[in-house]
């Protein structure tokens, strides 16, 4: 009773559900898929007897765990928190639990215990796993321990952070992506607290630092790096740690003491005041109107340019800090040019939100009760999916227009060859296709709004992270596709299991599923060829992969859309 009734209700509630095995088991299969796959990369079928080479692979998984990990609760943390929320504004009934005797304290902690608790499941269910990696040999117990911890207190944080967006944000859009851009630009100031104090002053670059979990991790991974001297040596990251809890304290502290400021919004109390007899000018409609309520109506909040604004600081800040770095600076991850890194992460942000954009364009049509009205107009099919592509791409124009405006400037440097600049321009150009029907997929897909969020997000984040584990295993032992697909071959059908699993859940069909057996290959194909400097090759692996998966979803949605909403419209022309 801590954090009141409603934490209360989901603890007792949640392990009812089988979806709470499934969720517990299936994290830990795929950790030990994980593993299996580091092992197969790094022995292949040979027998390994020596215990150096044991504790070395023991050493290489745990941090590969550390890192997955850490990223993983980072965003599930901050993601089920703030949907969760969101998704009590848009069906109103948080509205409800103002009106009861609840304290701010226990609504605001409730909620955030509540979203929190499959996260903490998680990292409790991961630490057997961890402790048969310590029996490997190269990981100390301290390592496996302040691991847990740092990844435990940055959940927190997260948590935090979502629970004060999505009490402070109106829309579910607006929630996802303050959400997204502060985690991001939070990391980005700390960097540059660190960048510009790291010499100057020594302490406060630690302390800024600290504020960092990422930092915090890599020092936990490589002790050494912090060590240079001999003698006794001490793993610790307790400055990590007190940071991250400080931080979701203030936050916490932050989201009750604006609770009642916040809401109601704003939009509440102006619905309740009597009507002016003023005649509205009319405003002519499109031909399409779902498309003219995407574009011509605050359909997603009065604060969207602030999001927008948020977006284009981040990337300025970023290409200062390419400006900074120059094209000749050391390789990242020894794969990737500092101009290349910078291109990939404004990319992969903006393939986030627009993912986020694309499903909640369908999921605040649910909760506001506003898609039912749909059964009862003469709107298509056609007009709806295509309208809101068109919406969703319309709104989304700077999130596109950037990351090409950056490789644009990579090509008149000379950083970029004109052939690599096209590949790029149309790859992205899939992918962006490929996160916009993800969404409305999604949308269709799962009546509930959060597990709609959940799912179509978590797709496009499991596949930024699954090509980052394939990269570093790759980095790590080289080599063709031809040679390495064997020892990737688990995670790869895991991973189109998960994928079938996920596209096929209500409306199942031939092309869904070969769609989710051909992205993983297809995706592992594309990045051997990166890797061997075959731009066309990549191309043409990504255009299959997520092109096919893209019309693959796309063709459903038109044609069964009126059976996923329970009506028809066949005799429509």
């Amino acid at each position: 009773m801590l954090a009141g009734p409603i934490f209360s209700r989901e603890a007792l509630t949640a392990p009812r559900q089988l979806r709470h095995y499934l969720i517990r088991s299936g994290y830990v299969a795929v950790l030990f898929v994980l593993m299996y796959t580091a092992a197969q990369a790094t022995f292949g079928w040979q027998e390994v007897r020596n215990l150096g080479d044991l504790a070395r692979f023991g050493s290489l998984v745990f941090q590969v765990f550390s890192l997955v990990q850490l990223a993983l609760v980072l965003f599930f943390a901050l993601l089920f928190t703030a949907g969760s929320i969101a998704q009590e504004k848009d069906r109103r009934t948080l509205i409800l639990l103002l009106m009861t005797d609840l304290r701010d304290r226990e609504l605001v902690l409730g909620k955030l215990a509540a979203s929190s608790l499959i996260v903490a499941v998680l990292l409790a269910t991961s630490l057997p796993v961890f402790a048969l990696v310590h029996m490997l040999g190269g990981v100390s117990r301290e390592q496996l321990v302040w691991s847990l911890a740092i990844s435990a207190a940055t959940a927190m944080a997260a948590a935090s952070w979502g629970a004060l967006a999505a009490f402070w944000r109106e829309k579910t859009f607006q929630t996802l992506a303050v959400g997204v851009l502060g985690v991001v630009g939070f990391l980005g100031v700390v960097e540059l607290a660190v960048g510009v104090t790291g010499t100057a002053w020594p302490a406060a670059a630690r302390v800024a630092a600290a504020f960092d979990p990422f930092r915090g991790m890599l020092s936990i991974l490589d002790p050494l790096s912090g060590h240079p001297e001999t003698g006794p040596m001490r793993v610790s990251a307790w400055g990590t740690v007190l940071a991250m809890l400080g931080l979701s304290a203030a936050l916490g502290l932050a989201t009750v003491l604006r609770l009642r400021v916040w809401n109601p919004p704003r939009a509440v109390y102006e619905g309740t005041r009597p009507a002016e007899a003023t005649r509205a000018q009319a405003r002519a409609v499109w031909h399409n109107p779902v498309v003219w309520r995407e574009i011509r109506t605050r359909a997603y909040g009065r604060k969207i340019v602030v999001i927008k604004l948020a977006y284009l600081a981040l990337a300025g800040a970023l290409l200062a800090w390419l400006a900074r770095a120059g094209s000749s600076g050391d390789q990242i991850v020894g794969v990737i040019s500092p101009t290349g890194f910078a291109f990939v992460a404004l990319a992969l942000l903006s393939l986030l939100l627009i993912n986020a954009q694309s499903v909640t364009a369908l999921t605040s049509e649910r909760d506001a009760g506003t898609l039912e009205l749909l059964l009862v107009t003469d709107v298509t099919a056609r007009e709806f999916i295509f309208g809101k592509v068109g919406g969703v791409l319309y709104n989304t124009k700077e999130l596109i227009a950037v990351p090409l405006a950056l490789a644009g400037w990579a090509l008149s440097r000379g950083d970029l060859s004109g052939e690599n600049f096209v590949c790029l321009l149309l790859g992205f150009a899939v992918l962006a296709g490929f996160a916009t029907m993800l969404g409305l997929h999604a949308g269709l897909s799962y009546e509930s709004s959060r597990s709609a969020i959940a799912n179509s997000l978590g797709t496009m984040f499991f596949l930024f992270i699954g090509i980052f584990i394939f990269m570093i295993l790759l980095v790590e032992t080289s080599g063709s596709f031809a040679l390495q697909i064997q020892s990737f071959l688990v995670f790869i059908v895991v991973g189109s299991i998960a994928l079938q699993a996920s596209l096929t859940r209500k409306n199942p069909s031939t092309a869904l599923t070969l769609a989710a057996w051909l992205a993983p290959f297809l995706t592992f194909y594309a990045i051997t060829s990166y890797l061997l400097g075959e731009p066309l090759a990549t191309l043409l692996a990504v255009c299959a992969a997520y092109g096919f998966a893209t019309v693959a979803m796309t063709i459903p949605a038109v044609s069964d859309f009126d059976v996923a909403l329970g009506r028809t419209t066949a005799d429509k022309g």
